[in-house]
């Protein structure tokens, strides 16, 4: 296994920074549900204890719908989902990886997931 590389990313503004540990090569979910596709979301997905949230917690408005079991997290200033904690993974953010300062230092491989049909895509990826 390799070793894990230090990431930082944020927001637009710079309300909302965080930094975290990442697999150099991680698989990144490129999903066409009906939120990711209008915000060209793509999924880093870092263990919570791998995450740290270094700036103002408060300056993100939540937003949840479909099933509501995922919490979308945006900064009430410019409006950037740069993490949130998906259904898929109980136990990782979700970072975008659009949203991070220093993404050159990852070699990502994007996999498609079906997020229009969710529970179908997710039988076989989770």
């Amino acid at each position: 296994m390799s070793e894990k590389v230090s990431v930082s990313g944020g927001c637009h503004c710079g309300a909302v920074r965080f930094t975290a540990v990442s697999d150099p090569n991680p698989e990144v979910w490129d999903c066409n549900c009906s939120i990711c596709s209008k915000t060209a979301y793509v999924h880093l997905f870092i263990p919570h204890d791998d995450f740290v949230l270094i700036a103002a917690p408060d300056a993100q408005a939540r937003y949840r719908f479909g099933k509501k079991e995922a919490e979308h997290l945006f900064c009430r200033t410019c409006g950037i989902k740069c993490f949130y904690q998906p259904r898929s993974h109980p136990d990782d953010w979700s970072v975008n990886l659009r949203c991070l300062d220093d993404a050159e230092v990852l070699a990502p491989k994007i996999v498609p997931f079906d997020g229009k049909n969710w529970e179908k895509a997710a039988e076989g990826r989770i």
